[in-house]
């Protein structure tokens, strides 16, 4: 699909109820929370998971789509995003307990609710879930972690979407998971997720303060960034490679690297996509030519120059 997204050629064949509900060239930076980002063709947030299945189905097969929760991990460059945009944030929110150790949760539900939620529930570990700064439809695709723990170990099973707006129940055994990766069936999305963990009644919303603290002491919490930008090399951390190159405070236009931890990346109010990819790619080249190691990012980066 081209650019040109008030003249879309496509939304005149679209079902009136969606047509009426569809915004065009929505700016991606109002969606992501490193705040950059170009124009949606088109974007759409449904009400549940059978509006986004109707949805979907009316879609033509091969427009791209692009689902998006909190935004974050996620850079969109300054030319925007072809197609149609799905968000599930504020929807796909369902979170229930469904035995005394599984719960039930949908994709839209931010991490941060998850790790509460269970906490009450006399449920763990889950404390992790709070240091990810998403939703679990984020954490499901790249196996998302925080304080030594991840996502994936924790899922019985997951529910998927695919591009005909069918619905279907998968194990962790369809998946390749890795760190930070999750490879499965192409044109599916995740829609919900059963997770299972221990019985921990001790455990209190002290210790996801207490773990939230040490968070902010440590990250840039409240300054416009993705998170971690590079995945950690194996037996390495990126924010210590990064920091020994002299990269610290290393600026392009109105993005650099944060003071406070090398791994995160800050866009200080005016800085746009591509200043943010050239100085992702510039920490890149840095740290191989001094290390010889390879950063790999793992933040997710989508969409057309300007």
């Amino acid at each position: 699909m081209s650019g040109g997204a008030n003249n879309s050629p496509r939304t005149q064949d679209m079902a009136p109820e969606f047509a009426a509900r569809v915004l065009h060239g929505v700016p991606m930076s109002k969606h992501t929370s490193w705040h950059v980002g170009g124009p949606a063709d088109l974007f759409f947030v449904p009400r549940d998971t059978a509006d986004l299945a109707a949805f979907i189905r009316q879609l033509p097969p091969d427009m791209p789509l692009l689902w998006i929760g909190l935004g974050s991990n996620l850079l969109v460059r300054d030319g925007g995003v072809r197609g149609a945009v799905i968000s599930t944030h504020g929807v796909l929110g369902t979170l229930e307990r469904s035995s005394a150790t599984r719960i039930h949760a949908g994709a839209g539900v931010p991490c941060a609710r998850i790790a509460r939620q269970c906490v009450k529930w006399g449920l763990g570990p889950a404390e992790f879930f709070a240091g990810i700064p998403g939703t679990l439809g984020g954490a499901l695709a790249m196996n998302a972690g925080a304080w030594g723990s991840e996502t994936w170990p924790h899922v019985i099973e997951v529910e998927v979407m695919d591009r005909r707006g069918a619905r279907r129940t998968r194990t962790p055994a369809d998946y390749e998971i890795g760190y930070r990766r999750v490879r499965g069936p192409a044109d599916e999305w995740f829609v919900g997720a059963h997770l299972e963990f221990e019985r921990k009644p001790g455990v209190n919303e002290a210790a996801i303060r207490e773990l939230l603290e040490r968070r902010r002491q440590t990250q840039p919490i409240g300054e416009w960034s993705c998170g971690s930008v590079f995945t950690n090399p194996p037996g390495e951390h990126a924010a210590r490679l990064i920091e020994s190159a002299g990269l610290k405070g290393l600026r392009i236009g109105d993005a650099s690297v944060s003071e406070k931890h090398a791994n995160f990346i800050i866009n200080h109010g005016a800085a746009r996509a591509a200043d943010i990819e050239a100085l992702i790619l510039q920490v890149q080249r840095t740290v191989a030519a001094v290390h010889g190691i390879g950063l790999a990012t793992e933040v997710r980066i989508v969409g057309d120059p300007a």
